[in-house]
This record gives C-alpha cells, sequence and structure tokens, in this order.
C-alpha cells in the first residue's frame, strides 16, 4: 500500500472539489441573502391585449387568392 503523502495528485484533486464546493455554497448563501434584502420591485405593468381572430373557410375569396 502507498503512502498517501506520496499521492500529491489525489490530494490536489481533493482540494479542488473542496474548494469548488465551497465557493458554490458560498456563493448561494450571498444570492440568498441579497434576494431576502432586495424590495421586490414592481416591473412594468402589464396592459391588457387586443387580439383579432378572422376566420377564414375554403370558400372564402381571400382563401383562394392567397393558396
Amino acid at each position: 500500500m502507498s503512502d498517501w503523502t506520496s499521492l500529491w495528485y489525489v490530494w490536489l484533486i481533493l482540494l479542488t472539489v473542496f474548494l469548488l464546493l465551497l465557493c458554490g455554497v458560498s456563493a448561494s448563501c450571498i444570492k440568498f441573502c441579497c434576494r431576502k434584502k432586495r424590495l421586490p420591485v414592481e416591473s412594468f405593468p402589464r396592459h391588457p391585449c387586443d387580439l383579432t381572430v378572422i376566420g377564414i373557410d375554403s370558400d372564402s375569396t381571400a382563401h383562394s387568392t392567397v393558396t
């Protein structure tokens, strides 16, 4: 069995994984704290949209000119 101190690359991989996890947890905590402190900002007010639907059947002259 080899000595753990001689396996420097294993320690490097473990350190990298630990630092990535630590950065992810820190970023999540900072994001959560900033979201909690920020007041809700109202976005642009929504206006009702008008929608016009024109039904065209197969006997219509508009349909025959398009096709």
